[in-house]
């Protein structure tokens, strides 16, 4: 099959990217590849002759055949599996295996309300999950959203209104202005502007007609080919389809999103190992005990099997995954409060484990509020961040901003108020910003709209816009666009309102160093020219007549201020260790100067250009990507951001990835993270995302790094706190075990459960809320292959916690028996010792909740104390362990629930005894973080 990323790599064919995205999809016939092998970009009559169509239509039964061989013109969903199939792998999860398992030990110790609410959090979590899956499959949906329900077709010879899912390839459709396109198609008469932010995210009209198009640029960019999904804003036109259904770019960019499917998440990979090595050790203890009590201990086989179901449910974490999905939720709610609202609940730990963020540059590096900071001239440079008066401001400059006027669809408009007039300002914010400079050089801002003769708009090939406007000084073509672009159409230069002279060499040198300083900047360069054209044939020119032999008037440096909080979370993101790559379409130095302005690249930072990137073989891409310091890359489009994605995560690297367009789906989708825009981004953008920002700012995801750094801190910190008992818990059936049965069974199997469902679960639940700990963004990010258990968790939990309370716990059991005249191998089942051993397991019980205390305020931090992070900063927690403070006492003293738990009422002193054992546990924990830290500064002290 090879490398998937080819499908975008340089060289690559409209055919080539076809077939890998639509085969599956589309029912294959002779007939078919007949009609659709057409190639939408050679000569007209041929293209005709090759769908087997003519300027006038199909005929009705022509349109019914391939009806039948081509398919409706609709974005196919690919079928999933059945919903109960995708209901049951969640019932069958790993961890969901071993809370069945504990519902059936449960129900098999006698307690059918355990066994019954072990069922309800089994069946909870599955629901949950499944609904989170399904909602993914939501996002052809939202692209069938842009197909329109009707389409004009000429059939027969006749112009008709048809359901848009019967067109075809071979169709002549007729578009005018309000339509909304529904298949791909080739202008055969006429002249649109077409509105295609749906597909490609940009927000000016793109002017198509017939007869302007390049078989040399890709498809996407023809100009004169419409695509479904797009808006017709203006003009009126004949066109005849080439490719409907998946076959369009909309069907290609749906087949690309299915493609690409959901993968687990980190912690969802870690938390199938965890489950997988809990099984393993749970059953292995469990089956184990059964020939060691028959033949060591000279137990019955009835008291061993009976023994391996304690120890089974003695290992079994009842509570860890509704504690998981819970630490999760809270994560997501915590996140939307900061702007961020995400989808998949799995993902906030993936943002926790983030290493390289790819970002765009207009609105989520900067304000996205443009304003005018300086203009440049034949007379001089005007600094427009300082006041400036209209009267001192030479002509050429009046000149300019008159330019500025008329090449531009913004307005100021004024809206009534209860209060007044109030002025609206509409329109693409660069517009805006050069009518407010035209303001500020006392030039009206508000142009008149019948003296617009013909308009040229803005062309992302051309990069330029142009409009023929009647003024009062005759008629003018007035042009705007990017320097390199206007420049070489100039020959004269403006040296007055109404004088010019000759565009020199020199006045070239200037330009051209004019535009490199201000670039370097961070600032958007446009320059404006204009040309007198003779009034009786100014409404017949074509764009190439218009845009030539022009007058440079003069550069525009324009400013979109960063955010003034991007320095802060960038500097937080290198702390951190995560890397940042700009994907934008601005200019490289502009974006260059940008990204070097909120502090991106200050190890190195390469820029990559459009054209470099489109020669970049994957081999050569993956070398820059490897590369150290931080990259730019200008004048992108979505394919550019998939293959980045893919690189990137090829190398190993977990990657978010923002976007707004509908094209910007499949690498939304193919990244870890996809990250939308809520304000700007498209509705396909927001489903396909795996997060969307309410306020499209960089700090957010920032923000939300860390929480996700946060969550995943808190799930160790309780699978530790989980962890730990399983210790105390266990050790008491071995050492019953080793000793045949002459020290009797410290804990029953229902104390097991009440201490795993009943006392445990609120503080891990608390847990889950911890606050972050100090210097949680000044690590690096895990590897993508980090255990969420790894060696030294389980030797804290299980060695230092679990087994510090093992040996309390075992100390206050034997002292008990030994305080009520118990000696070793005395019989404990009948007699006056009977009491004595209920008050001993009380004792073991009570023992492990008190020890549970000592553990939940331990786990707390991974590496700072208890006196850094404070006492009382979760008060989750402390209400936590009120609870199961209460709960125990309720357990021991209430005389239903000692019938069911086997406990009695303790002693005082025994009460007393419990006192110590929670500062006990803490505190050996606390000295070995002391230890560690320690350790870790001395070895730091070294390395200086």
């Amino acid at each position: 099959m090879g490398d998937p990323r080819s499908r975008f790599a340089p060289g690559g064919t409209r055919s080539d990217i076809d077939a890998v995205s639509w085969s599956a999809a589309v029912p294959s016939s002779p007939v078919a590849e007949g009609i659709t092998a057409a190639d939408p970009q050679e000569a007209l009559d041929r293209l005709l002759r090759d769908l087997r169509s003519r300027r006038e239509g199909l005929s009705s039964r022509d349109a019914e055949r391939r009806l039948t061989v081509a398919g409706t013109n609709d974005l196919v969903r690919k079928r999933g599996h059945a919903w109960w199939r995708e209901l049951l792998r969640q019932l069958v999860h790993p961890l969901a295996l071993l809370l069945w398992l504990a519902a059936a030990l449960a129900a098999l110790s006698g307690s059918g309300p355990l066994a019954v609410a072990i069922v309800a959090v089994i069946v909870l979590n599955a629901a949950f999950a499944f609904v989170q899956e399904r909602h993914a499959e939501q996002a052809v949906e939202a692209l069938s959203a842009y197909l329109p329900p009707h389409a004009r077709a000429l059939r027969d010879g006749v112009e008709r209104q048809i359901d848009a899912r019967e067109l075809v390839p071979g169709d002549v459709v007729v578009i005018s202005e309000g339509d909304r396109v529904s298949a791909d198609a080739r202008l055969l008469t006429g002249a649109l502007e077409i509105d295609t932010s749906t597909l490609t995210g940009e927000s000016a009209p793109v002017a198509v007609a017939v007869d302007i198009g390049d078989s040399h640029v890709p498809l996407i960019q023809a100009r004169d080919v419409v695509f479904s999904g797009t808006t017709c804003t203006a003009g009126e036109a004949t066109a005849v389809v080439f490719a409907t259904g998946m076959r369009t770019e909309l069907g290609r960019i749906a087949a690309l999103s299915q493609r690409i499917r959901h993968e687990e998440s980190p912690l969802e990979r870690q938390v199938k190992r965890v489950a997988w090595l809990i099984t393993v050790v749970a059953v292995g203890m469990g089956v184990a005990f059964i020939p060691l009590g028959t033949v060591v201990a000279g137990l019955s086989f009835g008291d061993t099997v009976t023994f391996a179901i304690g120890l089974l449910v003695a290992n079994v974490p009842e509570g860890l995954l509704p504690t998981i999905t819970l630490a999760l939720a809270v994560g997501v709610r915590a996140l939307a409060r900061r702007g961020a609202l995400v989808k998949r609940i799995s993902a906030v730990e993936t943002l926790g484990s983030t290493s390289v963020i790819c970002t765009d540059k207009t609105g989520t590096l900067t304000l996205n509020r443009m304003r005018v900071a300086g203009l440049r001239t034949a007379e001089g440079v005007i600094d427009l961040g300082e006041a400036v008066e209209p009267a001192a401001v030479g002509t050429a400059a009046q000149r300019l901003a008159l330019a500025a006027v008329c090449c531009s669809n913004a307005e100021f408009e004024s809206v009534d108020d209860p209060g007044g007039a109030v002025s609206v300002e509409v329109g693409d914010q660069t517009e805006l910003a050069l009518l407010h400079a035209a303001a500020a050089l006392g030039v009206e801002p508000r142009r008149d709209p019948s003296g617009r003769i013909a308009q040229f708009h803005f062309d992302p090939n051309l990069r330029r816009m142009s409009t023929i406007d009647a003024t009062g000084d005759g008629v003018c073509v007035h042009t705007k666009g990017a320097p390199e672009e206007v420049v070489a159409r100039c020959t004269r230069i403006a040296v007055g309102r109404d004088t010019d002279r000759a565009l020199t060499d020199d006045d070239r040198t200037w330009i051209d160093a004019s535009v490199t300083a201000w670039a370097r900047q961070g600032r958007r360069l446009l320059v404006l020219a204009d040309r007198r054209v003779d009034a009786g044939t100014a409404a017949g020119l074509d764009r190439d007549e218009a845009e030539r032999d022009l007058v440079f008037l003069g550069i525009a440096a324009m400013i979109d201020p960063p955010r003034p909080e991007v320095p802060d979370a960038v500097e937080r993101c290198h702390t951190a260790g995560i890397r940042l790559v700009v994907v934008t379409g601005d200019h490289a130095l502009t974006a260059r100067g940008i990204a070097e302005g909120v502090g991106i690249g200050r190890d190195g930072l390469r820029v990559v250009g459009s054209r470099e990137m489109e020669r970049m073989p994957d081999r050569d891409l993956d070398a820059v990507l490897a590369a150290p310091g931080e990259l730019v890359f200008a004048r992108s489009s979505p394919e550019t951001k998939l293959r980045i994605t893919d690189a990137l995560q090829a190398q190993g690297n977990i990657v978010a990835m923002t976007g707004d367009g509908v094209n910007d789906a499949p690498a939304l989708r193919s990244a870890d993270i996809g990250v939308a825009m809520g304000r700007s981004g498209t509705d396909v953008a927001r489903e396909a995302a795996t997060m969307v920002l309410t306020d499209d700012n960089f700090a957010t995801i920032v923000k939300a790094v860390e929480a996700g750094r946060q969550v995943y801190d808190n799930v160790r910190k309780f699978i530790i706190y989980i962890f730990a008992h399983a210790t105390p818990e266990v050790v008491p059936f071995l050492i019953y075990a080793v000793t045949g049965g002459a020290v009797p069974l410290p804990l029953t199997i229902m104390q097991i459960l009440a201490i795993d469902l009943g006392t445990e679960t609120l503080p891990a639940l608390a847990l889950g809320r911890e606050p972050a700990e100090p210097g949680l963004m000044d690590r690096a990010p895990r590897p993508r292959t980090q255990s969420v258990i790894d060696g030294r968790m389980l030797v804290r939990a299980w060695g230092v916690l679990g087994g510090v309370s093992a040996v309390l716990v075992m100390a206050l059991f034997l002292g008990t028996l030994v305080a009520g005249g118990w000696s070793l191998g005395a019989d404990v089942d009948t007699g006056p010792l009977h009491h004595t051993w209920q008050q001993a397991t009380t004792m073991t019980f009570l023992g492990i909740v008190a020890c549970q205390i000592g553990t939940a305020t331990a786990a707390r931090t991974r590496r700072a104390s208890l006196a850094e992070i404070g006492f009382a900063t979760n008060p989750l927690l402390l209400w936590g362990i009120a609870f199961e403070v209460c709960f125990a006492a309720l357990v021991v003293t209430v005389p239903f629930l000692q019938r069911v738990f086997g406990t009695v009422v303790p002693e005082p002193w025994q009460v007393v005894a419990l006192v110590p054992l929670p500062f006990l546990v803490w505190g050996c924990d606390e000295m070995l973080r002391w230890r560690a830290r320690r350790k870790s500064r001395r070895e730091q002290g070294t390395a200086e």
